[in-house]
């Protein structure tokens, strides 16, 4: 076992744009993501303003856009925008320090509070592991909720320390460029906070 592991925010830290929004774009087109997101404008005010949590207005968004969508419609979404739309959005920089960590040997884990869907499948054409944000499903349908708690702040520390043991590695790297991604690079001997910029 490697006894190096890096931890890597994805959203603005690996890639320079927000992907639950670019995905809402792919697959719903432009007028129908800046339709949703004027109607459901109330709900991310108050979430600027800490009146809602960040996981409330998360589902409200997810629930307008995809509730009822088949699950396998949905994967095919997924892994076509992982294939299709997210290399282009990704920052050499970050990129290039994946591989230089791989050099060293090291585990290197991807955690996202954006959906596994497609955090996922970019994660393993890189042979890196993935902690994300799992959304519920019923009757083979989304449900527009999010299973759990969102993988985001204190919840990503969580998620984290239930897959590794961290006393065992030697070395830990933390990446990411927001205060939700703070605690998670408390974890590290080694934390870089927008290091890709």
């Amino acid at each position: 076992m490697s006894t190096i592991i890096a931890f890597f925010d994805f959203d603005g830290t690996i890639t320079t744009r927000d992907t639950l929004l670019e995905f809402i774009k792919f697959s719903k087109g432009r007028f129908r993501f800046y339709l949703g997101f004027a109607l459901n404008s109330p709900w991310l005010v108050a979430m600027k303003f800490g009146l809602v949590s960040n996981q409330a207005a998360k589902e409200r968004i997810l629930t307008w856009f995809f509730r009822g969508c088949p699950e396998p419609s949905f994967r095919e979404q997924c892994e076509r925008f992982a294939d299709a739309v997210l290399p282009a959005l990704m920052r050499p920089k970050a990129l290039n320090e994946i591989r230089l960590l791989r050099e060293k040997d090291a585990t290197i884990v991807i955690v996202s509070a954006s959906p596994e869907n497609w955090v996922g499948p970019w994660a393993r054409s890189l042979s890196a592991e993935c902690i994300a944000t799992r959304l519920q499903i019923a009757d083979h349908a989304l449900t527009g909720k999010i299973l759990d708690r969102n993988c985001y702040g204190e919840e990503k520390v969580s998620r984290i320390r239930e897959s590794y043991q961290l006393p065992g590695y030697t070395h830990i790297y933390a990446y990411g460029d927001s205060s939700g991604d703070r605690p998670m690079l408390a974890l590290a001997n080694s934390a870089f906070y927008k290091p890709f910029r």
